[in-house]
């Protein structure tokens, strides 16, 4: 890989594959190459109908600290953010299939990019280090509509001969790769939490003190857990997206360390100018029983707690949106939706935008990143007390993951449910909503409830 601007060979070609092969499958095969990444949408539905496995990349882009590099090489010109935006406006290409991504990039932004991005200042000491943001261009993308039960083989050439490429990467796609000793016992794990449960709920009456002081309305708080475990991630995540099925999910191994997603919620989508954010306010834990599920989840629903907290973020990203967007076209389109996942309900709205002309995804994100739905509101201000009070940097927790394309599309989760694999530990955060009405013993129960299923994963 060169250092620089990358030109394109017009040489793309798309062939769908005679025999279904699930993008989980294809991604065992291909999982041990390098930079290797999986958006995984395990829970098919509205929200997850597409599964994309990126390979053969040629670009690579990555925010670690002040530092910006261009595939490892430092770039001290032009800044990560000035970079990407013209690389975008400089090398748009027009996506004339149903597919989501036949060129682009998938990766991650943090919430410490983020923090940085809003200058806000921390005082936190970092629990794990990554890089802030890593964007990696693909030449070959593997993609599985989950609906149709089809599979899909993209290549643009830039590697390698468009053709030549399809051709080896499908016959790899037949080989099956090797069969491991399954471990017949559950691995032991021991878990750290960064707070005892009385600091926890300390924390959380200090945010509802600086709510009632008039400071903020709504803020997030959230507990780290480090996490001994020998299990493989890419064991973990394959048991995770079986028991625990998400439309945000994914798998990204970057080498040094691996990322863990059965996130189920969207932060940022845009279609053809068309945008969408889907925040996540509310959560109640799934029945034993079929009547105590639909106990539960008649709670969420008649929860005016949940309610108010939803509606005070819907406000915010309202507000996000319309500093890029076409004046007039930000709407509600859902408020108070429940869904529901393997071991919670969560109650959810939909607020729609259209993006101005002269802006893009860059711009997008400079003004809607991070998600409201995980600082609170006043965002500025509840960045700040969040940094004030959690015990060490959130880092990749709460941050996105996902693809942005040539041709001016995107969708991003928020990272929750989400595992981080460093130097043989695991690290996960769990968090939720704080409001004026927030039950300290609740709130920290709600945060155990959240990493229940990466927990059970782990084990």
């Amino acid at each position: 890989m060169q250092k620089g601007k990358i030109m394109y060979h017009k040489q793309r070609q798309i062939k769908k594959l005679n025999s279904y092969i699930p993008a989980a499958e294809a991604f065992r095969v291909f999982s041990g190459e390098k930079d290797c990444v999986f958006l995984d949408s395990s829970l098919v539905n509205d929200l997850g109908r597409y599964s994309i496995i990126g390979a053969e990349p040629y670009l690579k882009l990555v925010r670690d600290g002040d530092s910006f590099l261009i595939n490892g090489q430092e770039e001290t010109q032009i800044s990560f953010e000035d970079y990407l935006r013209e690389y975008l406006r400089d090398h748009v290409d027009r996506n004339e299939s149903e597919l989501p991504l036949v060129s682009g990039a998938v990766g991650y932004f943090s919430y410490d990019y983020g923090r940085k991005l809003q200058g806000v200042p921390s005082g936190e000491k970092d629990l794990v280090k990554i890089p802030d943001a890593v964007l990696t261009f693909y030449d070959v993308y593997i993609i599985e509509d989950c609906h149709k039960k089809e599979t899909y083989l993209a290549a643009n050439g830039i590697t390698e001969n468009a053709s030549a490429k399809i051709r080896k990467i499908e016959q790899k796609l037949w080989q099956k790769p090797e069969k491991k000793a399954e471990q017949k016992l559950p691995y032991d794990i021991l878990v750290t939490p960064n707070f005892e449960k009385e600091e926890y709920k300390k924390a959380v009456d200090d945010m509802i003190h600086y709510i009632i002081e008039g400071d903020i309305y709504i803020t997030n708080m959230t507990q780290q857990l480090t996490i001994e475990s020998e299990k493989p991630p890419l064991d973990v995540f394959y048991d995770l997206r079986k028991n625990n099925p998400s439309p945000f999910g994914g798998y990204m191994d970057y080498g040094d360390f691996q990322i863990v997603s059965a996130s189920p919620e969207r932060f940022l989508k845009m279609k053809k100018g068309h945008v969408n954010t889907r925040p996540i306010k509310g959560t109640r834990k799934r029945g034993a029983t079929s009547e105590e599920d639909l106990l539960m989840r008649t709670e969420l629903e008649n929860s005016e707690k949940d309610k108010s907290e939803l509606l005070m973020i819907v406000d915010l990203e309202r507000n996000d949106l319309n500093r890029v967007c076409k004046p007039g076209s930000v709407k509600v389109t859902e408020l108070f939706t429940v869904e529901e996942y393997a071991t919670v309900f969560h109650l959810v709205s939909d607020i729609e935008g259209t993006l101005e002309e002269d802006k893009n995804f860059v711009d997008l994100m400079e003004a809607a990143f991070p998600g409201g739905s995980i600082t609170g509101a006043p965002k500025y201000r509840a960045m700040e007390i969040i940094d004030e009070l959690e015990h060490g940097k959130r880092n990749l927790y709460t941050g996105s993951i996902g693809y942005l394309t040539l041709d001016g599309d995107c969708d991003f989760n928020i990272v929750i449910r989400t595992a981080l694999h460093k130097d043989g530990k695991y690290f996960l955060g769990a968090g939720g909503g704080i409001t004026a009405e927030s039950d300290l013993e609740f709130e920290y129960e709600e945060t155990l409830q959240k990493a229940k299923a990466i927990l059970e994963a782990l084990k």
